[in-house]
Parts: C-alpha cells; structure tokens; sequence
C-alpha cells in the first residue's frame, strides 16, 4: 500500500491546525500551565513502576534509591525520542530540578546548574568515569554519545565530594550506557533511526544500533544537527553539532569482562556575546573532542572489582569577529580509576577506591599548564535494623597545587512502605579550571572582558539537606527537599577597576573588566519538590509525567554582584508529559523560570524577570510500532528570551521528520 499520500495530507493538516491553535492570543500561558498541573493533579491509580530505581551514582555500587539517603531521578534512555528534544543538554533542562542555562539550541552550548551553583559545580560522569573539561566548564554539556546509546540517565542533587572529589558540588550528572551495562549471556537487537527537517535551514539525524550475542555486545550511535539559524546582528546563530561513538562489551569469562568506547564530537557554532557584552561581537566557535574509555570489571557473588581508564583530548578554536586574532586552546584530560566493593555482611557494604587525573592546556591566549589531582576514598553502607541505613563516606583528596585536604559526608534514611525521610551533610571542594586562572593572559593588549587569576585557591563548602519521599499513591512518588550550601572562596567573576587588577601587563587602563576571584562566603538556601508518575495501561497505552519545582534564595558577602552566582534562577518549574496510545504518541514540555533581571545598553539586550517556554512533539505511527511521522515545535508561544545576557535564544520553530524502530 502505498502511504505517501495520506502522509502529505497528514503532515499539511496537523501543520494547519497547529499553527492556528498555537497562536499566543487563543491559547493564553495560564490555560496551557492549568492544564499541566490539572494532569498531574488528577493521574492518581496503578501499580508503582520505577519509582525506587537501582542506582549506582549515589554509593558506587546497584543500591535502591531510597537506601542511599539521597534525592535521585532517574530517567530511561528510551524516552528521549519521545519528548520534543534535539540534544542531550536539551533532555536535561527539562528534568526536575535541572537548570540548563542555554547559549544555543541543539547542543550548541550549555551552562548545567544544580541548587543555584556556578555551572563548574556540575560533575558529568560517562559510564563511572569524569568527562568535565579541564579547560572550561562551558563544555560539560557536551557529552560524547548518541542517545540511541543510553540505558538511562541518573541526577544525583547535592553534595558528592567525599566519593568523587573536584567539581561534584552541586550534584552528579551519570549518563549509563547499554553496552557498559550489558548482562553476560544475554540476546538483543535494536537499530534506531530519525531525520528531521524544519524552519531556518534545519536537517537533524539520528542512528543508533546495539547487538549483543552471548557475551559480546556491540553499540553505535550518530547524531547530528544543523541549521543556518535565525537571524543574528550582523549575523545568523547557524548550528553544524554532530557525535558519534562507537563501543565494545565482552564476558571473557562468567567473572571478567572488559568494555571499551572511542567517541568523537564536533561543535560548530555561532557565538555572538556567549562570553561578552561587546557591540563588536560576532563571535564563532569550533570545539573537537575525541574521547576513548576502557573498563576492566570483574564481578562475583559478594566482591566486585573495576579498572577504568579514560582519555579525552579537545580543541577549541574561537573568533571574536572576522578582523580579530582566534583563541585557539587545546586540552587533554587522562585519569584512571580502580573501585573495591565488598559486602561484608547482609546489611554491611565497603566500598574503596583510588583515582588520578591529569589536566593539560596548550593555548595561545592561556599558556602551557599541567596539573595533577588524585585521591583515595571509603565507602560504608550500613542497614541497621528493617527501616534505618546509613551511608557514609571519606576521602583524602591530593592537588599538585594545594595538597592535600580530608573530605567527609555522611547520609542517613528511614523507610516504611509510604514514606522515606532522608538527610545528608558533607563538604565539597573544587579547583579552578584553566579558563579561570589564565584566561587572557598571554595577548599582547587586552581592552576589556574576563582576566583569570592564577593565584586562586579552591573553593570549599559545608552542604546539609534533608527531604522527604512520598510513596502512598500507586504510581507516583512525591519528594521534598530542603538544602542549604555555605560556600567559602567561591570562585566567580567579579567587575574590577583596571587601578585594582593584580596585574597589568596586557591591559588598558581605559578597559572595563571581571577579575576571576575568591568570594569570601556565599550562602545558598533552598527547597525543591519533584513529582514523577508512570503508568502503563491494559490497553496498550502510556503515561509518564514529571514536575520539578526549585526555589534558592543565594547571599554573598562580596560587595559588588558577581557574574555567575547571581545569574542562576530563584524560582524554577520544569515538567515533561508524555502520553502514547497505540497509534499516537503526544509530548510535552516546559519551563518557567524567574531570575534577575540584567542589561546591556551596548548592545540593547536584557534578562527579563522571567520566561515561560513550552515545546510540543505529536508522533503518528503507520506501520505498526517500527515507523511513524511526527511533527515537533519548539518555544510555542515565540517567547523571545535569553538565559545568560546578550546569548539571544531562537524563537518559535517548526520542525518534522521520521522515526524508524527495529
């Protein structure tokens, strides 16, 4: 039978209707956001379904969640072709309690940000292993896989210094793969594909495949997205991103088996005022990275043993404008990590470790650095009696720059069957990334913009939280957090005099600056509350929905504003709907975000006091359940808005395409 006809008339006829419906003054903001919460409000019956998930993020070895002490959410890997999503960066921002502070769309750039830290306070773990760049927290998004290649991913909220070391601050991002989490002995096959053309130049393709016989498993995964972009001043916010990766899982044995991943990424960007608030900045920017990883594990019934070692080199190349000098930067990160588990009894679990990393940049605009870090750590987790575990957690971090420091935590819950009460305190530390310490100091003449400072220290803080998990409805788990983070020496960007800046050498004394500095103490107070339901019908029908709330009121002692500890969101809502039938699958999503509002006269830009976005996906499947059309639309209301000043958004965007299952 031929569908081509029905196809076209099809996509004609939902575009029409789409178009007229989604018009701002028919459908007003109130309406879509009651409906929301109407939903959440009112899917109240079924049977729990994933709603205490394994998690290894939290302890370092499978454990439920709501033993660990600590608030987690886990998503599945299979849900992002569902939602109205092009990026990985992008499936995060809308999940509950994620600020994603976007530069562009589509993974061109983003800032992640957990309970209102700078975007450095992320860390972003690979399957176990780190994967922040040691150049700049700018690039933590990019992450160097396919989402064919996801099994899931798990946010852990909240302090992880003592099990993790640097940058685990504000909380942990792991993105776990289907070939490192391979099951020896098993069978499957599964290839994934989707193209997608829209507004503005756009043609986005995903594939992705995985294959396991017996005791090798085998996955690969490409995504790429493109588009000329949405006009510019004096330029257009063009987009060439594109990941791909390919990896290896192989059982030599019932007790050893040895996984591998080589990945590369590309990002190719417009840039216009992701850094400055310049009239001259028509910025572009090109970064490359190659990623490989090796893991050697060995598994039996009580003791468990892993060997992962990873490599990742990047180049940065950045333009100002046509007539500047480019920056061109290339790091390389190489570290190693060996973990111990032992369970020593029913209710007693060790688990120890010991790492080393090795950060380097070659860098015209930041010189030639190396710095070494390593750390050895201890894991306990203790079940006493039916309902009370505890977990705690020490480790002796070492910094070829500042030695050595003891970092403890400990966390503590309490379960019945419907309810969980958790707590947790622990410190944090990170040190500063190149980019901060170095940043324009090797050009001949500075006229203005952000001076690193070596002579940071590392910034430290004392976390506490504690929440509240709700179980008592069949289906849906409600948390509730409450969290305050007092930070010393913080490192951020602060505006200073040219008469005040340490040093001199390449500046103009006419220039406006920020200085890279330690704030003396910051303190962060907050709540979230998140809300995750899941239900699968008889009928062959779907219902998964999320809601995340966050509020953090954050106070410095510093006298004038710093850039990016001010920028972070007061009040923060995100949610995810998502419905399927047997012919029909309908996404939502959203946010609404209230923040500072800030300008730029120089170059008439500003952030509002706050923005909601809203994004819609309706998927029709016409042979069975392996091939179906969708057409997708991003910031439906046109909102124009900008998450970091000057770094303008797209505003509304219609997109459609093909999704192939087999």
């Amino acid at each position: 039978m031929n569908y081509q006809p029905y196809l076209q008339q099809y996509r004609k006829a939902f575009l029409g209707f789409l178009i007229q419906t989604i018009e701002y003054h028919m459908i007003p903001k109130r309406i879509i956001f009651s409906a929301v919460l109407h939903i959440f409000s009112t899917v109240l019956h079924a049977q729990q379904v994933e709603l205490d998930p394994v998690t290894i993020t939290a302890s370092l070895h499978p454990a439920s969640a709501s033993v660990t002490g600590r608030n987690i959410f886990v998503i599945k890997g299979e849900q992002f072709a569902k939602l109205p999503v092009n990026s990985i960066d992008e499936l995060l921002r809308y999940l509950p309690g994620i600020e994603v502070q976007m530069r562009g769309p589509m993974g061109s750039q983003s800032d992640i940000v957990l309970r209102g830290g700078t975007f450095q306070q992320i860390l972003v773990i690979l399957d176990g292993i780190r994967i922040n760049d040691p150049n700049t927290g700018h690039f933590n998004s990019y992450i160097p896989i396919a989402p064919a290649e996801i099994e899931r991913i798990e946010i852990l909220k909240g302090a992880s210094s003592a099990i993790y070391g640097s940058e685990a601050v504000g909380g942990v991002i792991q993105i776990i793969t289907k070939t490192f989490t391979a099951k020896r002995g098993q069978k499957a096959k599964q290839l994934k594909a989707q193209g997608t053309a829209g507004e503005y130049g756009l043609w986005n393709g995903q594939l992705g495949g995985f294959y396991q016989n017996g005791n090798t498993a085998v996955a690969a995964g490409l995504i790429t997205n493109n588009a000329t972009g949405q006009p510019q001043r004096g330029t257009r916010g063009y987009l060439h991103n594109t990941t791909a990766s390919v990896s290896i899982n192989r059982f030599i044995n019932q007790f050893w088996n040895v996984s591998y991943r080589s990945s590369f990424d590309k990002r190719n960007f417009a840039a216009q005022n992701f850094y400055t608030t310049f009239l001259s900045d028509t910025a572009s920017e090109k970064v490359t990275s190659y990623w490989n990883q090796v893991k050697l594990a060995y598994v039996r019934e009580h003791e468990s043993f892993t060997l992962d070692i990873g490599y990742k080199s990047v180049e940065d190349r950045y333009r100002f404008n046509s007539i500047g000098t480019g920056n061109l930067n290339r790091s390389n990160l190489l570290q190693g990590l060996a973990i111990y588990k032992w369970d020593a009894s029913e209710k007693t679990t060790l688990t120890t470790g010991v790492q080393w990393v090795n950060k380097k940049i070659e860098s015209n605009d930041r010189g030639n650095h190396s710095l070494n870090q390593a750390g050895t750590f201890l894991v306990v987790n203790q079940r006493i009696g039916e309902h009370f575990n505890l977990n705690s957690a020490m480790r002796l971090q070492w910094n070829e720059r500042t030695g050595w420091e003891v970092i403890p935590q400990i966390n503590v819950s309490y379960k019945v069957p419907h309810w969980q009460l958790r707590g947790s305190a622990g410190k944090t530390t990170r040190d500063a990334d190149f980019t901060e310490r170095y940043n324009n100091y090797n050009k001949t003449l500075v006229t203005g913009g952000s001076i690193g400072n070596p002579d940071l220290e590392p910034e430290h803080s004392f976390s506490y939280e504690a929440g509240a998990d709700f179980f008592g409805v069949k289906n849906m788990k409600v948390s509730a957090t409450f969290f305050q983070q007092r930070f010393t020496q913080l490192i951020d960007y602060v505006p200073t005099p040219y008469s005040d800046m340490p040093r001199k050498d390449n500046l103009s004394p006419t220039g406006n600056y920020a200085l890279a500095k330690n704030i003396a103490k910051v303190n962060s107070t907050g709540v979230e509350a998140d809300v995750q339901y899941t239900k699968q019908f008889d009928n062959r029908q779907q219902l998964f929905a999320t809601l995340g709330m966050t509020w953090i009121d954050s106070k410095s002692d510093n006298a004038t504003p710093s850039f990016y500890v001010s920028s972070h969101a007061k009040l923060l809502t995100n949610f995810n709907l998502l419905y399927s039938i047997k012919w029909l699958s309908i996404g939502v999503n959203g946010l609404y975000k209230q923040r500072k509002m800030q300008a730029s006269s120089a170059i008439n830009a500003n952030i509002s006091k706050d923005y909601f976005v809203l994004n819609g996906l309706v998927q029709a499947f016409v042979y069975k359940n392996k091939l179906s059309i969708f057409t997708q639309v991003d910031n439906v209301f046109n909102k124009q808005y900008s998450d970091l000043l000057g770094s303008k958004m797209p505003g509304r965007w219609f997109m459609g395409g093909f999704k192939v299952m087999l």
